[in-house]
């Protein structure tokens, strides 16, 4: 607890061009188009699945009446793609007058009166990765029209960038920008992971100063070999990570693809529970209005979610590798600052058991802990000792996920 009021007073003492907007004091939760959707602009052949306003629409539905909002998720995002192909007279950018006949000031206006937020997305460069406007020359222009329309979120992308030694000047300047419109934007940053693929060091002091979230590795794809390399990622690199993440500045490790087509449910148990472990943003990207019951109930799981949106919003790191299961250790503070999740995730393609006392792994408080089972509504499932070695059965590519408290707090439960 001591260290999230560090970073808090460090947060507050930045620069006047720094971050400014109060936002992402937990990882943000809400749902994103790209992934699922991608750059599907053929209303006429597939009006269900295009990006268009109607799309958005449904799913600020969904979100709302599925008990979506309920849970937290809160934002409604558009990906690229939403533009017209070239700017207006005034070099205003303007959304696709076909597929977003309300403009995005009109979707706006419906998102919020679900209660919900809109995101919207441009780029670094003058042009999208999908060959739209972008930003680039425009950065004030744009940030004034995004206020104007209502956004309470912006995704700068920046593929198109070819001079990725800029990025350090751009993404302050758009912060800037946000800033003095006076709307809060929480601002998501692709900058980190574009810099890392051109080889260039990252500053994340500088990066956390200027953004809410920020990428830092590649675009998820529909596939469980891909989760698995985003939390290697995180894995080499948590020393780095860790201590620049915090309450308003947040890695991201891109969206959850829970509901969509290839991850299997423990699959889709482990990505939400590594996502909860690492402090990061929950973005569905997945059909809301299709998703089926089991998918749905882990993107709802009240318990999970509480761990993602801890106050202290200390990353995860992992702490452990036994035969093929990582295991993931994230500081929640609470009594006596030693209350802690845990995730056991296994690789393997069959269940795995592993032995290994919680004094090995930096759990030390000497009373023993309480623990309770996350996935399965909180369940007690009594006291472990420090020093002893016990044995943890982890189901094929899939998860275990624990909660440890002080054996002395467990009157709690």
């Amino acid at each position: 607890m001591w260290a999230s009021a560090v970073l808090l007073v460090l947060l507050g003492s930045f620069g006047a061009n720094a971050l400014d907007n109060g936002l992402a004091r937990t990882p943000p939760m809400g749902w994103l188009a790209w992934e699922r959707f991608r750059c599907n602009v053929n209303c006429t052949a597939d009006p269900k699945n295009c990006v268009s306003e109607k799309l958005f629409m449904e799913m600020a539905d969904r979100l709302v009446e599925d008990g979506y909002k309920d849970a937290g998720y809160e934002y409604v995002n558009i990906d690229d793609c939403w533009m017209a192909k070239q700017r207006d007279a005034n070099n205003k950018l303007y959304a696709d007058p076909e597929r977003f006949p309300s403009g995005i000031k009109g979707l706006a206006d419906y998102i919020h009166s679900k209660g919900l937020k809109l995101g919207i997305y441009t780029a670094y460069g003058n042009f999208t990765c999908q060959g739209y406007p972008a930003s680039g020359m425009h950065l004030e222009l744009d940030a004034q029209t995004f206020a104007e329309w209502g956004v309470d979120m912006l995704k700068m992308d920046g593929c198109k960038q070819m001079d990725r030694h800029t990025m350090k000047k751009g993404y302050p300047q758009m912060t800037k920008y946000l800033n003095a419109t006076g709307r809060p934007i929480l601002f998501s940053c692709s900058w980190p992971d574009y810099e890392r693929g051109a080889g260039i060091p990252i500053n994340y002091t500088l990066v956390a100063e200027n953004c809410n979230i920020w990428r830092n590795y590649v675009d998820i794809q529909d596939s469980w070999q891909s989760v698995l390399s985003i939390i290697d990622y995180y894995a080499k690199e948590q020393d780095t990570l860790v201590p620049v993440a915090g309450p308003g500045n947040f890695n991201d490790p891109d969206m959850l693809i829970i509901g969509d087509f290839s991850l299997s449910v423990e699959q889709a148990k482990a990505q939400m529970a590594m996502w909860a472990i690492l402090a990061a943003p929950l973005l569905m990207s997945n059909d809301l209005r299709t998703i089926t019951p089991e998918y749905r109930d882990i993107l709802l799981n009240k318990d999970v979610i509480a761990i993602s949106q801890d106050n202290a919003g200390i990353m995860g790191k992992r702490v452990l590798q036994v035969d093929g299961v990582d295991v993931w250790t994230r500081d929640c503070g609470g009594y006596f600052d030693q209350e802690w999740a845990m995730t056991f995730l296994n690789r393997n393609s069959a269940n795995k058991t592993i032995t290994f006392a919680l004094n090995d792994i930096g759990l030390f408080f000497f009373g023993g802990y309480g623990i309770t089972d996350l996935w399965n509504h909180n369940a007690d499932l009594g006291y472990r000792d420090i020093y002893a070695k016990y044995k943890y059965t982890v189901p094929k590519t899939g998860v275990l996920m624990w909660y440890f408290v002080p054996w002395w707090n467990t009157t709690s439960f």
